[in-house]
């Protein structure tokens, strides 16, 4: 997953997170986006939220008019795609650099929601590498019973 063969522009992604009005990286694999808005006014601070991927640009405005009522919609919004691991985040500087702009701008109660957000995404990845082991939620190519890999003493070794 962390491969070079999907390449992300990291200058173009620390740039949208610290100055796009929402900042939306979602995780394919794992079917959840994180969805930051960077938008304040005398009634909401801006808001980290770990919410189900959508199908298009479209819904995700749709979603965020009736998450944020208070607020017009934004003048940026930027969508990235990351297909990379959940740790390449914090390892390459993203959750750094998110958690500095609200510490920059007097809103630290957000480095919690973002290590939570993050924490979350984590062991999500690893519920799904588990899952896609185990063959659950998953459809495998052949089974290992049935062509023979494993007989049934070492099946039952292997289990997890």
């Amino acid at each position: 997953m962390d491969s070079d063969f999907f390449r992300v522009d990291m200058s173009e992604v620390l740039n949208s997170v610290q100055s796009a009005d929402v900042l939306t990286i979602y995780f394919p694999l794992l079917r959840k986006t994180l969805l930051i808005d960077g938008r304040s006014n005398e009634h909401d601070g801006p808001m980290v939220a770990l919410v189900p991927m959508v199908a298009t640009p479209d819904e995700r405005l749709r979603e965020l008019r009736r998450m944020r009522p208070r607020f017009p919609g934004p003048d940026s919004i930027t969508f990235i795609p990351w297909p990379k691991y959940v740790d390449s985040l914090e390892r390459l500087g993203v959750l750094e650099k998110l958690m500095a702009r609200f510490v920059d701008g007097g809103y630290t109660s957000l480095v919690g929601e973002c290590r939570d957000a993050f924490v979350e995404l984590q062991r999500l990845e690893r519920q799904e590498m588990y899952n896609a082991i185990k063959g659950e939620t998953y459809d495998t190519l052949w089974d290992a019973q049935e062509s023979g890999a494993l007989d049934d003493e070492e099946a039952d070794e292997d289990e997890f």
